[in-house]
């Protein structure tokens, strides 16, 4: 079912059901409903039916809603999602610098920010303004519900290697994804999801949208902060979790000796999780059952891995419902089971592919196919095993070394929390392996470390040095900071112990 149309149809059924709360304020649909048909009305007053100007031309209005977690970010999504409409979400926390490279390659007709606990919308193209406080909103028509065909939503990647690439998906593949998952994850209108992630990040926004649809309670957070998490947890009785791994690692130290018995379901997608987290959560959340995926914002759902499915380090799963997994070579020939090369996916969710300029890496197309350059197998079993994203691959002394598998090797390891593997320049081998660790409770034993490796890794995939980090820079998506810690690297900062 369409967005809109579905919070249409809940704020007339059940218009006093809780819909979204964040920081203690609680919307219910009717009231949802009732401030995003009135933000709908002020972006036309403001913006009119003035000549388009942005990177879609006169395909759509395109609004940047640039307000973070905000208590009428719900609002302004659906409003800035409806019929007429595509939203560019832009994550507030980036730099002032990069956050304005983004909106000059947009070019967008309207503006969203935070202004306290208001928002403030801006016109560029007129310079007009106006400040929008959640009391202006009142009775309002039914917001418009859009087409399959038309573009309703860009968001970027996370842009930790490189410069972020605005990514424009249509209101049919967003539809056709939210109708398989509501089916696959079970949701419905009792299934109350806490998502402490930022609202700019596709897995966030998504458990937003699909909780939304269901009918069902959607719990935020201004940030993530383990044992408020766990107070939330407690206090609403939550039955469901989406976040990555490194938060779920948090919350599981912060829940220890406090069992979440009420949550049922963890969701959780951006990394891999290893036997030492799924061993942890199952302590935390004893009656949760964990449903880890694999997908990308340019394709959308790829594969998805349950306890059973996990054993090696490399694996992320098997095929989502409904979508088809190829291995290709080079040349975009089909390789047999076990054999490394291109990951490729069949399927109805995948995006329109980038706007704007982009740098030629990542999605690309081969007939009804798609990839965005990750590189992997499918075992014997269907099972398909990540190893990196091709450009990332390391060559040291000769070898190809896909740092994702050996931070996953690293992350199996009971005394590290979290990790970061990539390659230096080296006089001798072209490129050293190297490893950033965060130890798991601040003790670190490095024999135990190089025994796991050896049972796990041949010799050549061993970081010839590790740096200790007490407390590893994150993004706000929650993975691990890459270009801070090269940064640090390079500088010797002292946020870095070097092991011998």
């Amino acid at each position: 079912m369409p967005f809109a149309a579905a919070i249409n149809r809940h704020a007339e059924d059940r218009p006093h059901a809780p819909a979204f709360q964040i920081e203690g304020r609680v919307f219910t649909f009717g009231e949802l409903a009732c401030i995003a048909g009135a933000l709908a009305e002020a972006f036309d007053d403001l913006v009119g039916i003035a000549e388009r100007r942005s990177v879609l031309g006169d395909r759509t209005r395109l609004i940047v809603l640039e307000a973070g977690n905000h208590p009428l970010f719900a609002a302004a999504f659906l409003a800035a999602t409806s019929g007429g409409n595509c939203v560019a979400l832009i994550d507030p926390h980036l730099p002032e610098a990069a956050r304005q490279a983004m909106r000059d390659r947009l070019s967008p007709d309207l503006i969203i920010v935070a202004d306290g606990a208001a928002l403030s919308l801006l016109a560029p193209a007129s310079g007009k303004t106006r400040t929008f406080r959640e009391t202006n909103g009142m009775e309002r028509e039914p917001l418009a519900v859009g087409k399959d065909s038309e573009p309703f939503l860009i968001v970027f990647t996370s842009g930790t290697t490189g410069t972020p690439k605005a990514i424009v998906r249509d209101r049919g593949s967003w539809r056709r994804s939210l109708a398989i998952g509501e089916h696959f994850f079970g949701i419905d209108r009792n299934t109350l999801t806490f998502a402490p992630g930022p609202l700019a990040h596709g897995l966030t926004l998504y458990a937003l949208a699909e909780t939304l649809v269901a009918g069902a309670q959607f719990i935020g957070a201004a940030h993530f902060e383990a044992t408020r998490a766990v107070s939330i947890i407690e206090a609403e009785k939550v039955r469901r979790l989406v976040l990555v791994p490194t938060m779920l690692r948090r919350l599981c130290v912060a829940a220890t000796d406090r069992s979440q018995v009420s949550v049922t379901q963890i969701t959780v997608a951006g990394a891999k999780l290893s036997a030492s987290d799924r061993a942890s959560a199952a302590l935390a959340c004893p009656k949760a059952n964990i449903i880890e995926y694999y997908g990308a914002s340019e394709l959308g759902f790829i594969s998805v891995a349950t306890e059973g499915d996990t054993a090696s380090a490399t694996a992320v799963g098997r095929a989502f419902p409904g979508i088809m997994l190829s291995i290709r070579n080079d040349k975009g020939g089909e390789i047999p089971a076990g054999e490394t090369g291109t990951i490729f996916v069949d399927s109805a969710l995948i995006s329109d592919g980038y706007v704007g300029d982009a740098d030629g890496a990542g999605f690309r197309r081969l007939g009804s196919l798609a990839t965005v350059g990750d590189l992997g197998f499918l075992g014997e079993d269907g099972t398909l095993h990540l190893l990196g994203r091709a450009g990332g691959m390391v060559l040291s002394g000769g070898n190809n070394i896909y740092p994702q598998e050996v931070e996953a090797v690293l992350i199996g390891d009971a005394g590290v929390h979290a990790a970061l593997v990539l390659g230096l320049d080296h006089p001798d081998l072209g490129s050293e392996l190297v490893a950033v660790i965060e130890p798991e409770g601040g003790i670190f034993d490095r024999e135990a470390l190089d025994r796991h490796l050896a049972a796990h890794l041949p010799r050549y995939k061993h970081p010839r040095r590790i740096w200790l980090c007490r407390n590893m820079p994150m993004t706000q998506s929650g993975k691990v900071a890459a270009g801070t810690l090269r940064q640090w690297i390079a500088d010797g900062n002292d946020a870095l112990e070097l092991i011998d």
